[in-house]
């Protein structure tokens, strides 16, 4: 049986609305995405106001409006016509650099992709021009013709799109529901806010008022203003200023304090150049930068902007241009992370004042503030909650006695030489052995010794480790500890990396160690609970994992198993001494897991609570 012959395939050109229809299914993938191209559009054409507007979630209709200077009739004629752009602009001998790129879109697919599945109607008015609009219905188009503009300038530009997709059906089954595709237009609005703080900007969504922000001053305090109004005030309040430079490239922005942190990485945002952008990156960095401070499922708040020469990014990578590729990551990455560390250190023992406010209980609405201190929604997971003593009446026994034991000691402190002030205050008592109060100049101070102590702990070791190594006390008495084979086995092989951070061991016979020397830092310490943590780090992390991968971590466990436990007892002298400590030393306003380390109570907000105000 003869072999059956394939026929030659034959090459054709695609019709230039099919070409147009997988142009849009690569650019416009959803209306946020339509959204997203539009107002890039004018933000380039120099608008200081955008407004938007959607209706069924943007695929029934979108508006956006602006008052840029505008599209002469001339320009309209050829606005949508495929790879047709104002943004790239010729060298003297006609050459188009695609690598020095300026603008926020370039490649000119935008509007006729959109235009291609959709009604389209543009209506635009330049400097010295007749108003003038054009209309698109599934890439047939009509005009320019003259038109009459009531834009929010002299100049400027109206879109308006209705029925997404209706000419490409099958992609309507893949959306998701109004709600949804509404929440992915505020989103994308509100990134571009944040990227370009002097421009005002409203959102409509089936004619109610969803966003409106007004222009802010091009500073750093006009930055933070429409931050704080879209990331919430508690961000503004706690936001640590980000200002690095390293070859050519320039960090700003602001991150939040450890203490002001969210069950997921919702809060990060990356803009590159003016761009707002999605970069796996970005997750590093930030991992790398508060490692030290918060658990591994508890990420902080933070709005990055680099900028860099436009020759040095290439954000021509992807349709949508919502990724981009430096030409030097590793730099980009080193300059963030140097940045975030450094501004860190600089907050020194400050914490954010949403740690006071959950103490408070203002999680409560403005209406029900006075109606007691009740939870509207559950507490914040690092939120731990500070157990007060409360009077007994009952026998006339003494306020602070519970069952015979005393709940409080007062301890008489020294009075601070005259005209100091001290952030933390002056020890007043101890509260069940665990919480140190604190009288400041206008309100008290509450430290968990446990947690405060823990951090003092691991900045000190890590001071330490900088300088050579871990300074190690001999034991008079060598500590035998009995573990399994296995255990010991582990522990064991990282002997070595372990003597650098202090601690001395060596084997003593199947399933046991001998303890000979600990880091000085330590004093008295549990060397069998220690080596069994260490034991237990180790198995979690795997035998081929170097120690100094994961020294924050086996360090940060050393400091909490070493650190002032609660239910120690503290004279005057101690509690000071620990709050002085913690007023010198970077980062103490939290534990080596996030936690806070205290809560400061204003005069003003005791008030509160008895209504004094």
């Amino acid at each position: 049986m003869a072999d059956s012959v394939r026929p030659r395939p034959v090459i054709l050109r695609l019709p230039p609305d099919v070409v147009n229809r997988i142009a849009a299914g690569e650019v416009v993938e959803r209306p946020a995405a339509a959204v997203k191209e539009l107002v890039e559009n004018a933000l380039d054409a120099g608008a200081r106001s955008i407004a938007v507007a959607i209706e069924g979630g943007g695929l029934k209709r979108i508006t956006v409006e602006d008052d840029g200077c505008g599209l002469s009739a001339d320009d309209l004629a050829v606005a949508l016509e495929r790879h047709a752009t104002s943004k790239l602009v010729p060298d003297a001998d006609g050459r188009v650099d695609l690598l020095n790129i300026h603008t926020m879109g370039f490649r000119g697919e935008a509007l006729p992709s959109i235009a291609s599945v959709s009604r389209m109607r543009i209506v635009s008015r330049a400097a010295g021009e007749t108003a003038a609009e054009i209309y698109s219905e599934a890439g047939r188009v009509d005009g320019p013709k003259p038109a009459a503009f009531t834009g929010r300038g002299e100049t400027g530009t109206r879109i308006d799109v209705e029925d997404l997709f209706h000419a490409t059906p099958a992609r309507l089954k893949f959306m998701r529901g109004e709600r949804a595709e509404a929440l992915a237009v505020t989103d994308v609005v509100k990134r571009l806010g944040m990227a370009n703080a002097g421009v005002a900007f409203t959102l409509e969504n089936n004619g109610r008022n969803v966003l409106r922000y007004p222009a802010e001053r091009d500073d750093e305090a006009g930055r933070l203003g429409r931050l704080g109004a879209i990331m919430g005030r508690e961000f503004s309040d706690n936001a640590i200023a980000i200002d690095a430079e390293r070859d050519g490239a320039r960090l700003l922005g602001f991150a939040g304090l450890p203490t002001l942190n969210r069950g997921n990485a919702q809060m990060q945002f990356l803009f590159v150049n003016g761009r707002p952008v999605k970069d796996r990156m970005l997750t590093g960095v930030v991992r790398a930068a508060y490692q030290d401070f918060l658990a591994r499922d508890r990420h902080p708040l933070l709005a990055l902007f680099v900028e860099i020469d436009a020759e040095e990014v290439d954000v021509n990578v992807h349709p949508a241009k919502t990724e981009v590729r430096f030409r030097d990551a590793a730099g980009i990455r080193g300059l963030m992370i140097g940045a975030l560390r450094h501004s860190l250190a600089g907050a020194g023992h400050r914490a954010s004042t949403t740690v006071a406010g959950f103490a408070l209980g203002r999680a409560q609405t403005e209406e029900t503030q006075t109606a007691g201190l009740l939870w509207q929604s559950a507490p914040p997971q690092n939120y731990r909650p500070v157990s007060l003593p409360r009077a007994v009446s009952e026998g006339m026994r003494p306020a602070f006695e519970q069952d015979g034991a005393p709940a409080a000691r007062i301890e008489r402190a020294p009075e601070p030489p005259q005209g100091a002030s001290f952030p933390l205050g002056a020890a007043r008592a101890q509260l069940h052995e665990t919480y140190i109060i604190a009288q400041t100049a206008d309100g008290i101070v509450i430290v968990d010794q446990h947690a405060a102590h823990e951090r003092l702990v691991y900045e000190a070791m890590k001071r330490q480790m900088a300088a050579g190594g871990v300074r190690r006390q001999a034991l008079l008495i060598p500590d035998i500890v009995e573990m399994s084979e296995d255990d010991a086995a582990r522990v064991l092989e990282r002997s070595e990396e372990l003597s650098a951070m202090g601690l001395e061991i060596e084997a003593f016979g199947p399933g046991a160690l001998c303890v000979r020397a600990t880091p000085a830092l330590f004093g008295e310490i549990d060397a069998a609970g220690l080596l069994r943590d260490l034991a237990d780090d180790f198995a979690e992390y795997g035998a081929g994992l170097a120690l100094k991968e994961r020294f924050e971590d086996v360090m940060g466990n050393m400091a909490c198993r070493s650190s002032v436990r609660a239910g120690r007892r503290l004279n005057a002298e101690e509690m000071n001494a620990l709050l002085r400590e913690m007023e010198a030393t970077p980062h103490s306003g939290q534990c080596n897991h996030g936690r806070p380390t205290y809560v400061e109570l204003k005069l003003s907000d005791i008030e509160k609570l008895f209504g004094r105000r």
